[in-house]
C-alpha cells in the first residue's frame, strides 16, 4: 500500500524577497548556462568579456573589482579569454606589472553573437512580462544595495 506523499511547500520562505530572487536567479542561471554553452562561455567569462568590450584597456585589477571577484581568479578568466583569441593583454606603459585588456576584432564580433543569444534567452524567460513591467523589474533590481 503506497503512502500518500504530502507535497512540500515553501510558503514560509516565499514571503522573503531574497528567497524569491534566489529562486528566480537559479532558473535564469540554468537557462543562461545552456545559452552560453555553444559559445564555450560560462556566466563569469561572458560577464568578463562584456566588461572588457565596454571598457577597453581596463586593468585586471579593475576587472576583478567590476566583477566582484578576487584578483587571483580574474587571471584564470583572462587566460581563458585570451586563449580563445577574444581579448588581448597589453602592457601598460610605465607599469610592467599591469595589463590593459582589450577585445580583439574576433572578440568583438563574438561578443555581438553571444549578446544576441543572451538577449533572446532573456526575451524567452521574461516573455510573460510587459515592457513596462520588465523595465520596472530592472529598475528595482538595480536599486538593491545602492541606497
Amino acid at each position: 500500500m503506497a503512502k500518500d506523499i504530502q507535497e512540500i511547500t515553501d510558503e514560509n520562505l516565499r514571503q522573503f524577497v531574497g528567497y524569491n530572487m534566489k529562486r528566480s536567479f537559479l532558473t535564469v542561471r540554468e537557462d543562461m548556462a545552456r545559452t552560453l554553452e555553444p559559445f564555450g562561455l560560462r556566466m563569469t567569462s561572458f560577464s568578463a568579456l562584456a566588461i572588457i568590450v565596454e571598457n577597453p584597456n581596463i586593468s585586471q585589477s579593475r576587472l576583478a573589482e567590476a566583477l566582484h571577484i578576487e584578483r587571483s581568479n580574474v587571471v584564470v578568466l583572462v587566460d581563458e579569454l585570451e586563449s580563445a583569441d577574444l581579448i588581448s593583454r597589453n602592457r601598460v606603459e610605465g607599469d610592467r606589472r599591469q595589463y590593459a585588456l582589450r577585445a580583439t576584432t574576433h572578440g568583438a564580433a563574438f561578443w555581438a553573437e553571444a549578446e544576441a543569444a543572451v538577449l533572446a534567452h532573456e526575451a524567452r524567460l521574461f516573455s510573460g512580462l510587459s515592457k513596462t513591467e520588465l523595465k520596472t523589474l530592472v529598475k528595482f533590481l538595480r536599486s538593491v544595495g545602492s541606497g
